[in-house]
């Protein structure tokens, strides 16, 4: 199987590409830069033209706007790139006949959970602007799927942390500071809570998606199906470690902030349909990526000559 994967530049990109490399997958890289086929998922020509002329029987469509804080600033630009663009892969995967379209969604449908753990039956409850464009492009995906017959797999996925992190989000923060004995200050106590759970496990999941008949046409949660505060989070990093960085204990930011933000899902169906289980415990992935951002620390304090 060719599969082309679109944000094959970002950090969940990367991974998933080289994991289906390494898994006999023909790979075929897309983004705005420094890829095998470099071009903008918003432009017709590109998309229609160059990326059509190509051979692949599969789509992996992880590209889109990510920042959270850019997504409130500017919600056109976020509803813009996130959903025109996959308007326009899903037209292209319906025109080139695809097998499959594995669609990155994610665990903020959700927001605030109405249930816990998260079902995929759990009703959507977006907040912030990029909560609605996935929650969009879940209904883009489901009308290519009934209406062009295009079949398609949904994976809404929980915290997501490994090597190639970018390294203003949590985890990668927490090993930095832990490693260079600095303070880690958590609002609102780190009551909230989530599913951090290694990039590896995911690579395995769009396998699956990819190449089980059991995947069409259906969303699943992904993730370990445990809650970890984002305090514990901080102390297993720090024991880890075996830092001396002090956990600070801050309140709220603001009121809206107050009530933690409970959020872990259930993975049974997962399971089930397609066999999936996490293969890279926390501990082994925090490893891996406590290494990878050690040796990036050093060659950083390196003498550049």
């Amino acid at each position: 199987m060719k599969v082309l994967i679109t944000g094959a530049r970002g950090f969940v990109g990367r991974h998933v590409s080289n994991y289906l490399k390494g898994r006999g997958f023909g790979v075929v890289r897309t983004d705005a830069r420094s890829a095998d086929i470099t071009g903008d998922l918003l432009d017709n020509d590109f998309v229609f033209s160059k990326l059509k002329s190509i051979d692949f029987d599969a789509v992996v469509h992880l590209a889109a706007i990510t920042d959270m804080k850019k997504t409130i600033e500017d919600p056109y630009t976020c509803y813009r790139v996130n959903d025109f663009s996959t308007l326009n892969m899903l037209e292209l995967a319906s025109r080139k006949n695809c097998d499959r379209f594995v669609y990155a969604s994610s665990a903020n449908v959700y927001g605030l959970p109405l249930e816990l753990p998260v079902k995929e039956t759990t009703p959507f409850n977006p907040r912030l602007p990029y909560d609605y464009s996935k929650v969009i492009g879940e209904h883009l995906i489901n009308s290519y799927s009934k209406h062009k017959g295009l079949p398609s797999t949904i994976l809404r996925s929980w915290k997501l942390f490994g090597e190639l992190d970018l390294p203003t989000t949590a985890i990668p923060r927490f090993i930095k500071a832990c490693l260079n004995d600095e303070p880690i200050p958590l609002y609102n106590g780190g009551r909230d809570t989530t599913d951090p759970y290694y990039v590896g496990n995911y690579c395995r999941a769009v396998e699956l998606c990819l190449t089980k008949k059991e995947a069409k046409n259906e969303a699943f949660n992904i993730g370990t199906g445990s809650e970890l505060s984002i305090r514990e989070l901080a102390e297993r990093i720090k024991s880890f470690t075996g830092s001396r960085s002090e956990i600070q204990l801050l309140p709220p930011r603001s009121p809206l902030e107050a009530e933690p933000m409970r959020s872990y899902p259930s993975i049974d169906k997962i399971r089930k349909k397609l066999g999936y289980e996490p293969l890279i415990g926390f501990e082994e992935g925090l490893k891996r990526t406590v290494d990878w951002i050690s040796e990036q620390m050093k060659s950083d304090s390196m003498p550049h000559t």
